[in-house]
């Protein structure tokens, strides 16, 4: 879900921490250093990554800005390949039958098994192209604010995790509760009573 879609979900976040004074040089370090990478024509499942914007299927981060005034917008990508299991299972017969005639064999070892089917979902992760999901950020450095196009628990966890290991902050989702509580609004003993409140059951 993007930007520029006609309905979107978003997520907000308060940014904990603050980079060094090169602030962008920091953030441009961060970008390129995981950035998303390709993984078709590879053995592995699934990646996860930044890319652009503008260009989010041919990211570069080095002739492309991410800076737009005031605000940084980039991109998480999630590519993923999957495998219908039923595929899987017809070429493992076909290849156990093969391997049977060959050898003029009546039965495969349990051992034979597992290394045609291994072989089998190595060989179609290396043909199948991965499917890609992006999900677009707005990342106001000055007021410590991200907003997330997504409230997808997977794709939320993604994003959470790459940006604490790309930028070395952490993000905190906003919701009512943690809301009042960056709240300056409230004082030091509301707060502690905010925080003593228990959850309410709105469920007969």
């Amino acid at each position: 879900m993007g930007l520029f879609s006609s309905t979107v979900s978003i997520t907000r976040y308060r940014v904990n921490g603050k980079g060094d004074q090169s602030v962008m040089e920091t953030i441009g370090q961060g970008l390129k250093k995981n950035q998303i990478v390709d993984i078709d024509h590879t053995p592995e499942e699934a990646s996860v990554g930044w890319t652009t914007f503008e260009n989010p299927f041919v990211p570069d981060f080095d002739t492309t800005s991410f800076i737009y005034g005031n605000l940084i917008v980039f991109s998480l990508r999630i590519d993923k390949k999957s495998i219908p299991a039923k595929l899987i299972k017809k070429r493992v017969i076909l290849e156990s039958a093969r391997k049977l005639t060959e050898g003029e064999r009546e039965y495969l070892s349990r051992n034979e098994k597992k290394e045609i089917k291994e072989n089998v979902i190595h060989e179609l992760m290396m043909k199948i192209p991965s499917t890609p999901n992006i999900y677009d950020i707005m990342w106001n450095y000055e007021e410590n604010l991200v907003w997330f196009f997504s409230t997808q628990k997977s794709a939320n966890e993604e994003f959470e995790t790459l940006f604490s290991k790309s930028f070395k902050m952490t993000l905190v989702r906003l919701f009512p509760y943690t809301i009042a509580d960056f709240s300056d609004y409230l004082s030091d003993s509301e707060k502690d009573r905010l925080s003593k409140l228990l959850p309410s059951s709105f469920m007969e």
